[in-house]
């Protein structure tokens, strides 16, 4: 594993979102998700409700690992070893712990896997809500493919419609449409405020 650690945004949130590891680019970024894998995420996302930088503060990003795995002999990003997913899935399982997310979206087979280590085909799994488990805590899963500009399955069929009919469950969520919520209540709050500042200037 080559540093830095990367996490995200420490914010307490009931969505959980788990990558698979850092590319070389997200190190010196200080953030995952930060480069042309990034921009395609958020793009869902943002079809669905929340820009990046909304997203990244208001939904908790963890990682199978932390730090990039090193290039591959073949070419690409290396997967990282049974060990070091082990080492680094106790960080992953405190962070479960303490949070205790109603959603969690796992992003790429290696984070899929950390749910449901018996999955072994994204059709199987990318499209359908799920219950899931990790260290004691239970939670809705609904996982995604990963965005990574390599990957054709999210652009093919039947990739592209259970990609489009997982974001569809997750934009349905709870979870996700209580992160929504909070700028329509801070729209509410602040024409209530107006409208008592407008009212005390015409009892003056």
């Amino acid at each position: 594993m080559i540093g830095p650690v990367v996490t995200g945004v420490p914010v307490e949130s009931p969505v959980l979102l788990i990558g698979q590891a850092p590319g070389v680019r997200e190190g010196p970024a200080g953030k995952p998700f930060a480069w042309t894998a990034g921009k395609t995420m958020f793009g869902w996302f943002a079809g669905i409700g929340l820009t990046e930088d909304e997203f990244r503060q208001r939904v908790y990003m963890a990682a199978v690992c932390r730090c990039f795995p090193g290039k591959a002999k073949g070419g690409g990003d290396r997967v990282p070893s049974a060990d070091e997913v082990a080492r680094c899935g106790r960080h992953l399982a405190h962070e479960v712990q303490l949070l205790q997310p109603r959603l969690v979206i796992p992003v790429g087979k290696l984070a899929i896997a950390q749910l449901f280590p018996d999955a072994d085909q994204l059709a199987g799994v990318v499209g359908e809500p799920r219950r899931g488990e990790l260290a004691g805590a239970a939670f809705d899963v609904i996982a995604l493919p990963h965005p990574s500009g390599a990957s054709t399955w999210h652009r093919m069929e039947p990739g592209k419609t259970l990609l489009a009919r997982a974001l569809e469950h997750i934009g349905r969520h709870e979870a996700w449409r209580s992160l929504l919520d909070r700028d329509r209540n801070a729209r509410r709050n602040a024409g209530t405020a107006g409208v008592s500042s407008a009212r005390s200037e015409v009892e003056r």
